[in-house]
């Protein structure tokens, strides 16, 4: 054994080279990862790069090479990267203070320029989660405690997340969701939240019928005022159907079946009976 180690030395040693230098040339590339190949520290070429819709198995994905010494391999996860805000307190502009807590989810879609800006993913979330923090305090502090409990939840949650997106493609990522995790009151504000809220309905309530009886007297008095009309212009016309007419209500009213055992009396030539004495 050892006349062979001593007549092939040179040939084991270069042997052993040449395996340690395959070894450190070849880049494996699975499926989860996208690797940019850095050149003399500028990105050269990009392997398994993310393609939106790309089939499983269908990528750039498996055995790659570099030059070793001269290339180095930088690998970028393609799969879906959380970013979290810490819990902060956002004035809403009914005046709540929220405790609020959000997280968002990004991919990179260009990892050349995410390594020339960043380097890495974990500096890229280091970059994101202030950026984050600023948004989501900008939107809420447009909005009111109520309305993040309704449907505007979600518009306020799409603004969010265009926001940040801008921010995040200057790092070569695109933010595919925003999402609060708690919107909640500090502790002991919720009763007075409530009462506020309560407060506030009972007051819109009594201003919506304050101006619906403003509404019924304007309609009142308008409806008035057309029969007034109407019987002015009827009394234009024939003014001694009108007297008769006023005559006949008159009569309907005093001499009411209704009215048993009332008793009216009035000497046979009095004005209010002249209809009766009329041929």
């Amino acid at each position: 054994m050892m006349n062979l180690w001593q007549d092939y030395k040179v040939a084991w040693i270069a042997a052993g080279a040449v395996a340690v230098g395959v070894l450190m040339s070849v880049i494996v590339v699975p499926e989860t990862e996208q690797v940019v190949v850095v050149r003399t520290g500028r990105p050269d070429r990009v392997y398994n790069a993310y393609v939106p819709g790309a089939p499983f198995g269908a990528t750039d994905a498996g055995i790659h090479w570099r030059i070793p010494g001269l290339e180095r391999a930088v690998r970028i996860d393609k799969r879906l990267l959380s970013v979290d805000m810490q819990q902060e307190q956002v004035l809403s502009t009914d005046q709540f203070r929220l405790n609020v807590d959000a997280f968002a989810r990004y991919r990179i879609i260009d990892p050349v320029k995410m390594v020339e800006t960043a380097q890495t993913t974990e500096r890229v979330t280091e970059q994101l989660q202030p950026i984050l923090s600023s948004v989501v305090r900008q939107e809420l502090g447009k909005r009111t405690f109520e309305s993040l409990l309704t449907a505007e939840r979600g518009e306020a949650m799409a603004h969010i997340r265009d926001g940040l997106d801008r921010e995040a493609r200057e790092y070569g990522a695109q933010v595919v969701d925003v999402q609060i995790k708690r919107a909640d009151l500090p502790e002991g504000a919720l009763e007075s939240a409530f009462a506020r809220m309560q407060a506030t309905r009972e007051e819109e309530a009594k201003t919506i019928a304050a101006q619906g009886y403003k509404d019924v007297q304007i309609i009142r008095a308008d409806a008035e005022a057309q029969a007034a009309r109407i019987y002015a212009n009827a009394y234009g016309k024939d003014p001694k159907f009108y007297d008769f007419y006023r005559a006949m209500k008159s009569y309907s009213i005093s001499f009411a079946k209704g009215d048993a055992g009332k008793t009216i009396l009035l000497s046979p030539d009095n004005a209010y009976l002249q209809h009766f004495r009329e041929p």
